[in-house]
């Protein structure tokens, strides 16, 4: 249980971004920072128009259709959210009809990329494969499909390496590498038995931290997903919840509509006793205006237990 759980974490995170104002190394389309603005500001109804706008004009590039996939990643990272040990995340999802959808742009990506690849390889399309297959992955490891998450998860291992031996400057490909090596040198030794027969390599948990902080500080695209998971890292496994706090807090002070990261926030003021702090995260959560009436009520939901494990509601008292 608690390699699959260790492996769906990883994967979850391994593709969701931000573009900073940094230098790119990667030639991105003049919009794709409004469509990532767009998904972290809980705007995913203007987010997918968009992307199949990019995927109508740039047809034969992987981008459009990865960040289509981004857009239904968070709405079912929400639909799917429980309340549970004092933590708000997904943790299960059964097989839904309308995942498929989601899986078919992960194989259009990846197969966009590949095809590309074929012609000349090149760090850029290594890179694109790599977060395709993990787009992938992070599904299959919800719905506990674990052969089917492990496979995807070590080609986008594979292809994420490649692509940093051909660009040693791609800083994005740091975030699904730091969290990988991170879990799984938090794995029990049983489980470490169990990674080793299913061919799985090992890794670091003191450099899978240093490559999300790396991610977050230099990555052209990720930096925004590595500071929320380096956040639910130190929340989870290593209960710091005070530097958990102080890692997620600009995510919630930039995206103040997202209910996501308001819910992060809530549970580790919780877990830090400061009752007035949650109570008011929580709240501000359920105030959220998802486009996506599903996500809208799930969330209210997750407020609202999370409000009562603090002894409150969603009315002021």
């Amino acid at each position: 249980m608690r390699l699959r759980n260790s492996f769906l974490l990883i994967l979850l995170a391994m593709l969701s971004w931000r573009v900073p104002a940094a230098a790119a190394n990667l030639p991105l389309p003049a919009n794709t920072n409004e469509i990532l603005e767009h998904i972290y500001s809980g705007r995913s109804d203007l987010a997918i128009v968009e992307a199949r706008k990019m995927q109508s004009e740039m047809p034969s590039h992987p981008l459009g259709y990865l960040l289509e996939g981004e857009v239904l990643w968070w709405r079912i990272w929400c639909t799917s959210g429980e309340y549970k040990y004092g933590m708000t995340m997904p943790r299960h999802r059964e097989k839904l009809a309308t995942d498929q959808v989601y899986l078919e742009l992960a194989t259009k990506a990846y197969s966009l990329a590949e095809e590309k690849l074929v012609q000349q390889d090149s760090a850029e399309m290594r890179f694109y494969a790599g977060m395709a297959d993990a787009l992938s992955a992070r599904l299959y490891g919800l719905r506990l499909e674990n052969r089917a998450t492990a496979r995807a998860g070590v080609r986008a291992r594979e292809n994420l390496q490649k692509a940093l031996a051909l660009d040693p400057t791609l800083e994005d490909a740091y975030l699904g590498l730091g969290l990988y090596n991170y879990y799984v040198d938090t794995l029990s030794t049983i489980a470490k038995v169990l990674r080793f027969f299913m061919g799985i390599p090992g890794g670091s948990k003191e450099e899978g931290i240093r490559q999300l902080e790396r991610a977050s500080q230099k990555g052209q695209l990720t930096p925004v997903l590595a500071r929320f998971y380096l956040a639910i890292n130190l929340h989870n496994y290593d209960q710091r919840y005070e530097q958990a706090l102080r890692v997620i807090t600009p995510l919630v002070e930039k995206y103040p509509q997202n209910p996501l990261f308001l819910l992060a926030r809530a549970d580790l003021y919780g877990k830090l006793g400061r009752k007035t702090l949650a109570i008011a995260d929580y709240r501000a959560a359920a105030r959220t205006e998802d486009p996506d009436e599903e996500c809208r009520k799930k969330v209210e939901r997750l407020a609202r237990e999370g409000l009562a494990a603090q002894g409150s509601t969603l009315q002021a008292e």
